[in-house]
Parts: structure tokens; C-alpha cells; sequence
């Protein structure tokens, strides 16, 4: 028995095994391992302060992302897969500048992991997408996946999943494209619509039915700001969406852009 409780004692002392980083960027496949990242020549020591993911100021080695974009252009799309099937879609543009706003690849050290995000949660390791002075440029916290596993260049979210689109007829400053664009945004990193995208996190918002047609407007808005004040329970992973980043108007062509989709089915 003691040598039993010893051994397990010792694999718990253990560090974590090192991960692997899948870029594929076109026609290319590259793997990174732990080691080469943290050992790149641009990595260096940066603390984020009002970390996403931790909800404090926290400290990193990180590579700038776009020392690892070789190859991409500020026109192209990229996806972001983590561990648990959170799938966020990310214009390169902002990934590529260097300022205000800059992107970073935080690395997890197998020696210093970094700490739980919950009871019975893991952490943000083995890699995660961290932004220095990010409200420079507007980023929104669906632009902070960790965990993550592989960076892909794809097709724009219009040209791969055409099943998402508005009525084309849609005048180019109604507010139900402004909520497409959020929805990309914010959304489409957890959820599919009509069966279209790469999530495999949360639930379709359109099939089989739309939030917009079993919510009354006021608890569905409550939901959105706030998920646990109207369903409390456990293993809810959905996150809050504050007035900070979702402000009423943004909201409103949210809901708008959902509602117009009910009516939009295959």
C-alpha cells in the first residue's frame, strides 16, 4: 500500500508532458514542439494584464504569433482548434501587427504548469492565444482560445459555410449583417448554424429550433449578459457576454441576425 501511495506521489511531482503545435498554412504542415517554442529566438517573458481565461494579471513566455504565420498575408483566415473542440475563426490581419494590439502565443513550461481555470477544470496549457493592450484594437475575449492544438489557414467563414449567410437582398448597412459579423465573432467558436461549422462545443442555433422562438426577448437577452442567473448548473461552460463586450446596439443586430436565420433553414 505505502509503495503504492509513493508512486502515485511521485507521478503527481512529475511535469506534464510536453505538448505539440499543428500549423498548417496552406500547402505546408508544421509541428512545434514545447521545447522549440520556448526556446524560439523572439520568446520572451510578457505579463497580461486582465487575462481572459484567468481573470487576472498573469505572466508568460510567448512568441509573437506572427513569427509562426510564415506566409500568411493580413487578407487571409485562420482557425484556431483547441483540446475540447472550441473552433475560433480569426482574420489574419490583427493576428499580424506588431502594435497597439499584438497577438502572442503563450507557451506552457511542463515544468511550471499554469494553474487550473476551475474546480475540476484543466488548465489554459498546453498553448493559448494572449493579446498585449488588446482593447487598442477592439479584441474580443472569443479571441483568446487556449488549449490549443492546431492552427489552420481556411477559406473565409462566407466561402466555407454558404448555409450561414443572410438574404442577399439584405441592404449592406442592415443591422442583421452587422449581426452576422458578430456572430462570427462571438458565437461561431462554440456553436454551428443550420449545421455549418467547424464547433463541436455547444449546441446548433438553428436546428431544430432557434433560440429567438423558444426564449421570451427579455430572458433570452438575460441569457446572453448572464447564463447561469437563468440556468444554474455545474458543467455550464457558456460564457457571460458584458455591455463591455457586447454593447445594447451590437446585441440588438445579434438577436436580429439569429431571428432573421429562423426563417432560414436548409
Amino acid at each position: 500500500m505505502r509503495r503504492c501511495l509513493a508512486l502515485l506521489l511521485l507521478l503527481l511531482a512529475l511535469p506534464s508532458p510536453a505538448a505539440e503545435l499543428i500549423l498548417e498554412l496552406g500547402s505546408t504542415r508544421q509541428a512545434w514542439q514545447t521545447e522549440q517554442l520556448l526556446r524560439h529566438p523572439q520568446a520572451q517573458d510578457i505579463s497580461i494584464a486582465r487575462d481572459v481565461a484567468y481573470k487576472r494579471t498573469m505572466h508568460y513566455r510567448a512568441v509573437p504569433l506572427a513569427a509562426l504565420l510564415e506566409g500568411i498575408g493580413a487578407d487571409d483566415h485562420l482557425q484556431a482548434v483547441a483540446l475540447d473542440g472550441f473552433a475560433a475563426e480569426m482574420p489574419a490581419g490583427p493576428l499580424l501587427q506588431t502594435g497597439p494590439a499584438q497577438a502572442w502565443l503563450a507557451v506552457e513550461d511542463p515544468a511550471q504548469p499554469w494553474p487550473s481555470l476551475g474546480k475540476d477544470k484543466p488548465g489554459a496549457g498546453p498553448f493559448y492565444l494572449v493579446w498585449t493592450h488588446p482593447q487598442a484594437s477592439g479584441i474580443r475575449p472569443e479571441q483568446w482560445p487556449f488549449q490549443i492544438a492546431a492552427i489552420k489557414r481556411l477559406a473565409s467563414v462566407q466561402a466555407r459555410f454558404p448555409a450561414l449567410l443572410p438574404d442577399p437582398r439584405l441592404g449592406a448597412q442592415d443591422p442583421v449583417r452587422q449581426g452576422f459579423a458578430l456572430f462570427q465573432q462571438n458565437c461561431l467558436a462554440c456553436h454551428r448554424l443550420n449545421g455549418a461549422g467547424d464547433a463541436q462545443f455547444g449546441p446548433d442555433l438553428n436546428l431544430p429550433h432557434n433560440p429567438t422562438e423558444y426564449f421570451q426577448p427579455v430572458y433570452l437577452r438575460q441569457y446572453i449578459r448572464d447564463p447561469q442567473s437563468l440556468r444554474h448548473w455545474p458543467q455550464a461552460k457558456m460564457p457571460g457576454f458584458s455591455r463591455e463586450v457586447l454593447d445594447e446596439q451590437e446585441l440588438d443586430a445579434l438577436l436580429a441576425y439569429l431571428k432573421h436565420m429562423a426563417g432560414r433553414r436548409p
